[in-house]
């Protein structure tokens, strides 16, 4: 209790972490290797996820005709012809959230363990761990984003459901059971009926890591998060730092982790990143967004005002409120 007490009491805006986390070159040491490799492996798979879902297109059209003419039993089986194919691949994607939490928790494990002192000292010397944390969090706001706007895979996953009841109610074998059965059915839909999966995946693993590791004080999370999101602004908005970037990607991927850690600590922290308490700068974060071209962030800033938990909060600093209204 007295950690949580902690937790919540603490008022100041420590020193800000000031070191370039080289997101672009970062090599495992010996020490962070075994952690990295399995990581890694996770890692990998990730753009094959992302390019599948950006080229996920839905079977509208073959689900409307379907259930216009529901007596017309070629478009019936044309419609389940399509439909399971895509269900198959909408279980691909659970089942990679599900890597993705475990590869955060060995994550965790690492970088708030007791090895260091403090969260900063972590993320400097265990810069290759602190970059694939970084890129869970790029994977999974760009992962939202592509969900977000694409109202076929809810549709698809519902007509399936539908139709796979029916059938099984009028004893027709259905080839596409074997792919998702009953009770996976019910855990992909409740995964996919989230506004943002996969950060609802992040923020309850996060969550269970805390409450797996009573042994560990919860600051020694919620300051790796926090932590990070500073390094991410301090970067961004030092010249020096920001002309070491070799690649024109490594200022969107900051701003976008920085956003990513931003609303995982909001949904992990007991009173989140808006409260005074708050060890994140959030005026600060914002203004880094402001300060880039408004198409290039608009996206971002949309994220904190509409998929964080407590920017509505009564305690919530009115600048900060004033700042994230849309113009």
């Amino acid at each position: 209790m007295g950690n949580l007490l902690k937790v919540l009491t603490c008022t100041d805006l420590e020193q800000e972490p000031n070191f370039f986390l080289d997101f672009e070159n970062a090599q495992p040491t010996e020490a962070e290797r075994e952690v990295w490799e399995q990581v890694d492996v996770v890692l990998k798979d990730a753009k094959g996820i992302l390019d599948e879902l950006q080229a996920y297109k839905g079977a509208g059209q073959e689900i409307r005709e379907a259930i216009q003419n529901p007596n017309n039993e070629a478009l019936q089986e044309q419609a389940w012809a399509a439909v399971v194919p895509l269900v198959g691949r909408l279980k691909k994607f659970y089942e990679f959230s599900q890597r993705l939490e475990a590869a955060l928790h060995s994550l965790l494990g690492a970088l708030t363990n007791e090895a260091y002192s403090d969260p900063t000292q972590h993320l400097e010397r265990e810069q290759a761990l602190a970059k694939q944390f970084a890129e869970i969090l790029h994977f999974t706001l760009r992962f939202d984003e592509l969900k977000m706007t694409n109202p076929a895979i809810q549709n698809d996953f519902s007509y399936y459901r539908r139709t796979l009841s029916r059938m099984r109610l009028n004893n027709v074998p259905a080839e596409g059971e074997n792919e998702v059965n009953n009770e996976l059915a019910n855990r992909i839909s409740l995964f996919y009926a989230d506004a943002t999966p996969m950060l609802k995946t992040l923020s309850d693993g996060t969550t269970k890591f805390v409450s797996e590791n009573k042994n560990l004080p919860i600051e020694n999370t919620t300051d790796c998060l926090s932590t990070m999101a500073s390094v991410c602004k301090v970067m961004l908005e030092t010249q020096d730092y920001r002309s070491r970037f070799t690649s024109e990607e490594t200022v969107p991927f900051c701003l976008r982790v920085m956003v990513g850690v931003i609303i995982l600590y909001d949904h992990v922290h007991p009173v989140g990143a808006f409260a005074k308490s708050s060890k994140i700068d959030m005026k600060g974060c914002i203004k880094v967004l402001k300060d880039e071209p408004q198409n290039n962030v608009e996206g971002l800033l949309n994220a904190l005002r509409y998929t964080t938990k407590h920017l509505n909060d009564e305690s919530t600093n009115k600048t900060i409120k004033s700042m994230l209204q849309k113009d």
